[in-house]
């Protein structure tokens, strides 16, 4: 039997909700609304928080609060709540943030992550006056962050002679807490490309996917586990993103998407396409997020509605175990109205995939075999 899907959703650290519509989004970025948010998360399932970054207003984002300040924020307002940072290599040097993130999980008591960016808003770099990078050196730069970080985090006299970073007889006291559960605090890595999904394999604990439907998903897992498999590492659990719309009817959930869409800041969802798609665009083989993204899916700025997680209670339990049974670990929720619907999904989403869960008998598949796992 595998283990129960976990949940997580997105912080609104950044205004506009999670979607680029004009349409009531009863949500706010702000740190009160915020904190009430992540007691109410932990108190209805969910066992992981991603606060977002951006450092600049942008497409529908015009206010926003830094991800690992917020995150250690959310973390001492909750109790049993893991709160994943996502931070840019570009823009912090793997040696601060090592330091930072050793006390968020001590003061956590273990329950900080990170969720390594490699980049795709090239309008920042050039604002702050840092080089951009072209989509595969962005990947190879978070490979070898990713690299330096779990050294840091695991050794002593860290030496790295790389060619983004440099570390010379680098030790860190005290290191972050070693539980059972992970040795660090997790490393969490997004992307879609083929360069993204190879470097999975190689390094990182957690891969996250933009919204996918099920041949995307198995598309996806295929390729980690090929690339762990040529490392000589297990896997690393799979994470998908879903923008989840679940309403007492079906009709009542679909309504609701026409409306996100229907009313759409048709400039903002542009501009933000224009940006992503040159990303998309740039890997070395034309494969990367968002490359065949319609306008209908960058509404939601991860292809959240491309997961299908829309329906009634039933039928999104049903989907969710459904992906479950793919190999997907973690689903990574957004909302339209956070407070309300965290609290139904918990009392009428939750239960249902937990009894499905329970119901799956012998026809589950057996999972992969894995290789012993080697130091990344």
């Amino acid at each position: 039997m595998p283990a129960p899907v976990k949940f997580a959703y997105w912080v609104p650290n950044v205004s506009g909700g999670l979607v680029t519509s004009t349409i009531e989004q009863r949500t706010d970025w702000g740190y009160e609304y915020n904190r009430e948010l992540a007691v109410l998360a932990e108190n209805n399932g969910f066992e992981y928080a991603l606060s977002q970054v951006r450092y600049m207003a942008s497409y529908g984002a015009e206010y926003q609060h830094e991800s690992t300040s917020f995150s250690l924020a959310l973390l001492l307002a909750t109790e049993r709540l893991k709160v994943i940072a996502a931070v840019h290599p570009g823009l912090w040097h793997p040696g601060v943030l090592a330091k930072l993130g050793a006390t968020a999980d001590h003061l956590s008591r273990g329950r900080f992550a990170v969720n390594v960016v490699s980049g795709w808003f090239k309008g920042e770099f050039t604002a702050l006056g840092e080089p951009w990078l072209e989509h595969d050196e962005r990947y190879r730069r978070a490979e070898e962050f990713i690299r330096a970080l779990r050294q840091i985090w695991t050794e002593d006299h860290t030496e790295l002679a790389g060619d983004f970073y440099r570390l010379r007889d680098f030790s860190l006291k005290p290191k972050p807490l070693n539980t059972p559960e992970r040795p660090h605090p997790e490393i969490f890595q997004g992307g879609n490309s083929t360069a993204a999904r190879a470097m999975a394999g190689r390094v990182s604990d957690w891969y996250f996917s933009n919204g996918r439907d099920f041949d995307g998903v198995v598309e996806q897992l295929t390729d980690v586990r090929a690339a762990a498999r040529q490392a000589g590492r297990t896997t690393p659990k799979f994470g998908l993103n879903g923008f989840l719309i679940a309403r007492d009817t079906e009709a009542e959930a679909r309504e609701t998407l026409r409306e996100i869409v229907a009313k759409a800041d048709r400039e903002a969802v542009d501009g933000f396409g224009a940006a992503v798609r040159q990303a998309g665009r740039s890997t070395a083989d034309g494969k990367g997020m968002w490359e065949n993204s319609t306008f209908e899916d960058l509404v939601q700025y991860n292809d959240g509605f491309r997961t299908g997680l829309i329906g009634t209670p039933e039928q999104v339990a049903e989907r969710i175990v459904a992906y479950r049974r793919l190999g997907v670990d973690l689903l990574l929720l957004g909302f339209l109205h956070y407070h309300e619907e965290v609290a139904y999904f918990g009392k009428r989403v939750l239960p249902l995939v937990r009894e499905l869960e329970a119901q799956l008998g012998d026809d589950e598949p057996e999972p992969e075999p894995e290789p012993a796992s080697v130091p990344a």
